[in-house]
């Protein structure tokens, strides 16, 4: 029998070659090796936290509050480094630690208190951000050894060390949900949830990790952004959510759970920082890139409700 062609499974691919010859064509230096490894640099937090979002996504979940995760890891870490005088790779340690139980108090809380997913992170949202400015009462860390910027800014062999810690996080992601028990689990869950708990799946343990690793990547988004500014941010991060779920929804990451590819998902973020650079080149307004990133979200989901609706007519 014939496999029927999906073009969900080439949509992404499709939007990212169009863009890149869009802004090939528009602007003189996208096409360069030195503006790649730049996006490559800019998209790998998004990266990072996309991994952990996209198993948030699987299981018919969200989480919003990752952005904000990041600016008050960044500033646990500042503080930690600038005025308690704590080496930077402990004081980096601690501040993912900070990042994962964010995620854990995101997880019991859907998990065990059942609280809707967007009101919870959403919650945590304005907590982490709260929370980031009483530590440094508004004004930012600054006056950190030059020693952080290591993390963020170095290279391994020409590669922009953050690229690699993305790499790796994909890697790992990867074989998490595809090659392992948590994986079958984390689909079945997004797919149906009570069947999944009849089946004998502890949902709720699952979600809660689930979560805390979204936490955790997000943690460690933090640190990355701490090291390529160097200083402790109150206001960085802001919207950076947006980007993390348009990137995993435009790699085919269902939002009602259950259906899409971490594999995908790379293409996806490839979008969102070829999207933000490309604009920037040709110096469009930022206001107007927020209205481009919105559109962009919008149809993603537009084309995802399509596509399921038109699995469910071709399975009945």
């Amino acid at each position: 029998m014939k496999k029927r062609f999906s073009l969900s499974k080439i949509f992404v691919y499709l939007v990212l070659v169009v863009i890149i010859l869009f802004f090939t064509v528009t602007t003189d230096t996208f096409l360069t090796s030195k503006n790649i490894l730049n996006i490559c640099r800019q998209i790998s937090m998004i990266g990072i936290c996309s991994v952990g979002m996209t198993m948030v996504l699987l299981t018919g979940g969200i989480d919003i509050s990752v952005g904000s995760i990041i600016a008050l890891v960044g500033v646990v870490a500042a503080k930690l480094i600038g005025e308690a005088g704590m080496a930077i790779f402990p004081a980096m340690v601690i501040g993912v630690v900070v990042g994962a139980l964010c995620g854990l108090i995101n997880g019991i809380m859907v998990a065990k208190f059942d609280v809707p997913a967007l009101i919870t992170t959403l919650a945590m949202q304005t907590m982490a951000r709260g929370a980031a400015y009483i530590l440094t009462s508004g004004i930012p860390i600054y006056g950190l050894p030059e020693e952080i910027k290591t993390l963020g800014q170095g290279y391994f062999f020409k590669i922009p060390i953050p690229v690699i810690i993305m790499a790796l996080i994909f890697l790992f992601g990867w074989w998490l949900l595809e090659q392992t028990r948590f994986g079958r689990y984390t689909y079945a869950i997004g797919g149906n949830q009570e069947v999944a708990r009849l089946s004998g799946i502890n949902v709720l343990k699952m979600k809660i990790f689930i979560y805390t690793l979204s936490g955790l990547f997000a943690g460690l988004s933090g640190v990355i952004m701490l090291s390529r500014i160097n200083s402790g941010q109150p206001a960085t991060s802001s919207g950076f959510e947006m980007d993390v779920i348009t990137g995993a929804v435009l790699g085919g990451i269902s939002v009602a759970g259950g259906e899409g590819k971490l594999v995908n998902v790379i293409a996806g973020v490839l979008i969102m920082g070829m999207l933000s650079n490309g604009m920037t080149l040709m110096n469009l307004d930022e206001y107007w890139q927020w209205v481009v990133k919105g559109i962009v979200l919008l149809l993603a989901v537009t084309f995802d409700n399509m596509q399921r609706k038109r699995n469910a007519k071709v399975k009945l």
